[in-house]
């Protein structure tokens, strides 16, 4: 399965949400860009929650500052996604203790080098 949710994502082309978008899809990943404003971007429908997608999840991949977890913390343990990535900058101690607790398994990492090194599949 290759469903991955960029939670944070962005249009900005100078954020790393946004290049991480492009680099999953480059790699073929089905990508679902989640933000406040649930727009489209790079031509992929938007999302403003993770529960509005229906499809099974992979991965979701953080790009949020840890005081916004606290609001999406609840639909990533609903979505029950196999794996979160805490990019730099998103780490949360207990965030991250929540979500293992569920059974996801967790990785601070950055999604751009994953995808870089061939390291992004989880095994």
């Amino acid at each position: 399965m290759k469903n991955i949710a960029i939670l944070g994502a962005s249009d900005n082309p100078d954020r790393y949400a946004y290049l991480a978008q492009v680099k999953l899809q480059e790699h073929g990943y089905s990508v679902y860009p989640v933000s406040k404003s649930g727009k489209d971007i790079l031509g992929v429908r938007g999302y403003a929650r993770l529960s509005q997608i229906s499809e099974k999840l992979d991965t979701v991949t953080l790009y949020l500052n840890p005081i916004h977890l606290v609001d999406v913390l609840g639909d990533i343990l609903e979505k029950k996604p196999r794996r979160v990535i805490f990019n730099p900058g998103t780490e949360s101690e207990t965030h991250i203790e929540k979500l293992e607790q569920a059974g996801i398994v967790v990785e601070q990492a950055c999604t751009l080098v994953l995808l870089s090194t061939n390291q992004f599949e989880l095994v």
